[in-house]
């Protein structure tokens, strides 16, 4: 007893100089915290005394918490206040009244990353890396994102302008957008006949709270009509749901299969497998038998890079177009006290074969160039125009007219006598009033003959090389 006595004494005498060790070497840690939590109450504490403008406490902190997102210098890290998290919420839920646009905010720029498809801003013609600027009267310089999202807020019908600023033609954009209600169907699908052959066409536009369920549905709608081939889409697709993500492609797997990676600051990966789903079995079975390609562009990002970078990997798919966007971060949301929200990247994604393409993009398999028109806007133009005057309106019809095939050197804005040769060309051509000159008839005509160019599936050149690829495939 006495023994049993004594080695608990030496027990309790060796471990009293651990727990203070650890102890003391956890004092200046907490130490620093709290002298730097005792700053940031002093300036608050000064700001509010001593300041020659009014400003509240409330306001002081959400400069804080905005101040602290921002430190972190990535534009997919951000804090938004309680109005702005509840409209961020609203991005990927079944329905929302706006114009459809997936920003992200770097250096106090605000960057498309992608119209969501067949949305106001889509047919507007908002692109990709376009930059907003202002927004109806409003100058974005020292806005936050959740400013932004607020201004691009309204009702529906009502229409709000954008000044755009677009790397591509190096000047400003302005382009008017309606708002409306936008039910984010996710998922459309098509049957495309080529020489007898049914070729499903799906396009997946986000992926949203609904887009796994939409995705059965399509699929299971397509194979009733026994195709034999599918292409889907996923250009501009700007991401959603890494759920979502999992539920589409657990359709290709009938065993758990690594579908990405998520690594963490530490290097540490942890992989995401495909769930086996009864219900997925008759999907499963029939795509393995198909020939697959997947269409994306400089528009599709995260998610939709996750899904084609998978497929990519499997070597169950080949991907069609241009490199995509290049996000390789995953974002977690917390709740805040103060009702707000913050959206934080935790982890880095790879794919299957640990590929990180932050910045960098998925490369095609087949790189496809579109058509130059579909980079072109659609505007609502009006005046009139004759030869020597300079403007916009000018620039931007010489640039369509230029794409449609009529001779044209100048596009910088200013009407020579080739520009009015080719407007002559057009008039004629359409039967419209005789004349040199550009009116609004003119316009409505040349914006007509856009839309039906860019409408029409013969002239989407990366469709038509999926088209034909799934054909050659299935020939073999």
């Amino acid at each position: 007893m006495r023994r049993s006595r004594i080695f608990l004494l030496l027990g309790v005498i060796v471990l009293i100089p651990t727990i203070l060790f650890f102890w003391l070497d956890q004092q200046p840690k907490a130490k620093n915290q709290d002298t730097n939590f005792a700053v940031v109450n002093q300036l608050h504490d000064l700001i509010a005394k001593e300041s020659v403008y009014d400003v509240t406490s409330e306001k002081l902190v959400e400069g804080a918490l905005r101040g602290m997102a921002k430190a972190i210098d990535d534009p997919y890290s951000t804090y938004y206040s309680q109005q702005e998290a509840a409209l961020h919420k609203q991005t990927l839920a079944s329905e929302r009244i706006g114009i459809g646009v997936e920003l992200s905010q770097k250096d106090g720029k605000f960057v498309v990353i992608s119209p969501v498809k067949t949305s106001p801003a889509d047919k507007a013609g908002i692109r990709p890396l376009d930059e907003i600027v202002q927004i109806n009267d409003t100058r974005l310089e020292g806005k936050s994102l959740g400013d932004v999202m607020q201004l691009m807020q309204g009702k529906e019908g009502e229409e709000v302008t954008l000044v755009v600023f677009r790397p591509s033609l190096e000047r400003h954009v302005k382009i008017n957008v309606k708002r409306a209600k936008l039910k984010n169907e996710t998922v459309h699908s098509e049957v495309i006949n080529v020489e007898d052959t049914p070729i499903g066409y799906v396009t997946v536009t986000l992926f949203g709270e609904e887009t796994g369920v939409e995705w059965q549905r399509e699929l299971n709608s397509l194979f009733e009509k026994n195709v034999e081939a599918l292409i889907i889409d996923v250009r501009d697709n700007p991401g959603g749901y890494l759920h979502s993500v999992a539920q589409i492609i657990s359709t290709f797997e009938r065993q758990e299969k690594i579908f990405a990676y998520m690594q963490k600051s530490d290097g540490k990966t942890e992989p995401l497998k495909t769930k086996y789903v009864e219900e997925f079995s008759p999907f499963i079975e029939k795509l393995k038998n198909i020939p697959i390609t997947i269409i994306q562009n400089e528009g599709s990002a995260s998610a939709s890079e996750v899904f084609a970078g998978a497929l990519q990997d499997w070597k169950r798919a080949t991907v069609i177009g241009v490199t995509s966007f290049g996000k390789g971060t995953v974002q977690k949301s917390w709740e805040l006290k103060n009702g707000g929200e913050l959206k934080l990247s935790t982890n880095k994604w790879l794919t299957p074969t640990q590929r990180w393409i932050h910045h960098k993009g998925i490369e095609p398999d087949i790189e496809v160039k579109q058509h130059p028109l579909y980079g072109i806007e659609t505007k609502l133009l009006k005046g009139r125009f004759e030869t020597g005057e300079f403007s916009e309106e000018i620039a931007y019809s010489q640039s369509v007219l230029a794409e449609l095939g009529y001779a044209m050197v100048r596009k910088d804005g200013f009407f020579d006598m080739e520009t009015a040769q080719a407007v002559s060309n057009f008039r004629k051509r359409y039967d419209l009033q005789e004349g040199r000159h550009m009116d609004e008839q003119f316009f409505a005509k040349l914006t007509e003959q856009l839309q039906a160019y860019k409408a029409s599936q013969i002239n989407d050149m990366q469709l038509q090389m999926a088209i034909s690829y799934v054909m050659h495939q299935l020939q073999m």
